[in-house]
C-alpha cells in the first residue's frame, strides 16, 4: 500500500533537512565555516546558479557537491509530490462524492427531503436510515454535510429556502419533506416554497413556539412537531411511569410505542399487585382475560428490578409484582373494577382499589 500524503511529506522533510545537515558537516570539514557551508548547500539544492562560496577543487568536496545534488533534489522533489498528491486527492475525493452524490439524488423516488442536520434533524436521519427510508439531507454547513456522509447518508450542501436547491433535491418526485430547522421564520418560508413546488408533498415542520404552530399550518405544514412538548410529556412520562419507560428503554424497537398506541385508542399502563392482594402466589393466567375486548400482559417486573418480557401464564405472581398490559382504556377500568369486586387490590394509573 502505497504512503499516504502526509506520511510522504513527513518523511520527506526528514531527509532533506537531514541531507543539509550532513552535507553543511561535510563542508565544514574542509576547512568552510558554518555560514558559507549552509548557504552552498542550499544554492547547490535549488539551483539558483550563483557562484561557488569558496572553489570547489579537491575530489572530495567534488563528489560531496554531487551527493548534495543527487539526493537533495531527490527529497525535495519527493517532499514537493508528497504535497501535490495530499491536494490532488483532496480535489478528486471531492468531485468523486460530488458525482456519487448527484447520481444518488436523481434516482431519488418517493424520498423524504430532510432539511438540516442539526441535533433534531440527525436523530430523524438516524431513524429514518434505520427503517430503511430514502432520504435526502440538506444543510448548508460543510461540516455537518461531512459528518452525514461519513454516517453512510445521502447529503447534500444547499439552502432549503431557495427553489434551486429543492428542485436539485428532487422535490417533484419527493414522497415528504421534513424542516427540523430551530429558525421558525426559516421554517415557515420552506413550507410555503415546497407548497409552490409540489403541492401533494406531505410536509412535516419543527416548532420551537406554541404560536408558530397555527402559522406554520397556514404555511402549508401538514404537521408541526413541538420539541419542547415532546420533551415534557417525555419526562412526565419517566415521572409518572418509571416501570413502563424502564420496560420501553430495554428494546429500542418499541421506544415509541406509547405514542403510536394512544393514536389507536389503546394504552400501555402498570398494574400492580398490592400485598393483601389474592393474586398473591397465583399464576398470571388468572387475571389475563381473553376476547374481542381483552388485554396483553406485554411483561411482569419483579421487586427486584427484572423484567420478563412475555411471561407465560404460569408465572408465579408475588407481592410488589407490577404488571405491564395494553389495551383499551374502558378494558383496563373494566379490569380493575372486576377485581376491585373480588376485593384484590391492584394499582391503576396511581389509584389502590381495594
Amino acid at each position: 500500500m502505497p504512503p499516504s500524503p502526509f506520511r510522504r511529506i513527513l518523511a520527506g522533510l526528514i531527509v532533506f533537512v537531514s541531507i543539509c545537515v550532513v552535507a553543511s558537516f561535510g563542508y565544514v570539514r574542509e576547512g568552510w565555516t558554518v555560514g558559507d557551508a549552509f548557504y552552498m548547500v542550499v544554492i547547490t539544492i535549488f539551483g539558483v546558479g550563483y557562484g561557488e562560496v569558496h572553489p570547489v577543487e579537491t575530489t572530495s568536496l567534488r563528489v560531496l557537491t554531487i551527493l548534495v545534488i543527487v539526493f537533495g533534489y531527490g527529497a525535495a522533489i519527493y517532499t514537493v509530490g508528497g504535497f501535490m498528491q495530499f491536494l490532488i486527492d483532496g480535489e478528486l475525493h471531492s468531485a468523486f462524492r460530488s458525482r456519487k452524490v448527484s447520481q444518488g439524488i436523481a434516482k431519488l423516488r418517493d424520498h423524504t427531503i430532510l432539511c438540516g442536520y442539526g441535533r433534531m434533524g440527525s436523530i430523524v436521519a438516524n431513524e429514518l436510515k434505520e427503517r430503511g427510508h430514502p432520504f435526502l439531507v440538506i444543510d448548508e454547513n460543510e461540516a455537518r454535510v461531512a459528518e452525514a456522509h461519513d454516517a453512510g447518508m445521502l447529503a447534500m450542501i444547499g439552502n432549503a429556502t431557495e427553489e434551486e436547491t429543492l428542485r436539485e433535491a428532487g422535490i417533484e418526485h419527493a414522497k415528504s419533506l421534513a424542516t427540523m430547522l430551530p429558525d421558525d421564520a426559516l421554517n415557515a418560508f420552506i413550507c410555503v416554497t415546497v407548497r409552490d413546488l409540489n403541492r401533494s408533498v406531505e410536509v412535516v415542520s419543527r416548532g420551537e413556539s406554541q404560536s408558530a404552530e397555527k402559522r406554520l399550518r397556514r404555511c402549508g405544514a401538514d404537521h408541526v412537531v413541538m420539541a419542547a412538548a415532546i420533551g415534557a410529556k417525555r419526562a412526565t412520562q419517566l415521572l409518572v411511569h418509571p416501570s413502563a419507560e424502564s420496560l420501553l428503554k430495554s428494546d429500542d424497537a418499541t421506544h415509541q410505542l406509547k405514542d403510536e398506541l394512544s393514536m389507536i385508542g389503546l394504552q400501555m399502563d402498570e398494574l400492580q399487585i398490592g400485598r393483601t392482594s389474592v393474586l398473591v402466589g397465583k399464576n398470571l393466567q388468572d387475571i389475563e382475560v381473553r376476547g374481542n375486548r381483552g388485554f396483553l400482559i406485554v411483561a411482569v417486573r419483579s421487586v427486584d428490578g427484572t423484567v420478563d418480557m412475555n411471561p407465560s401464564g404460569s408465572r408465579t405472581l408475588a407481592a410488589g409484582d407490577k404488571v405491564i398490559v395494553v389495551g383499551h382504556r374502558d378494558d383496563l377500568a373494566e379490569l380493575c373494577s372486576a377485581h376491585t369486586l373480588k376485593r384484590q387490590q391492584i394499582t391503576y394509573r396511581g389509584a389502590t382499589l381495594s
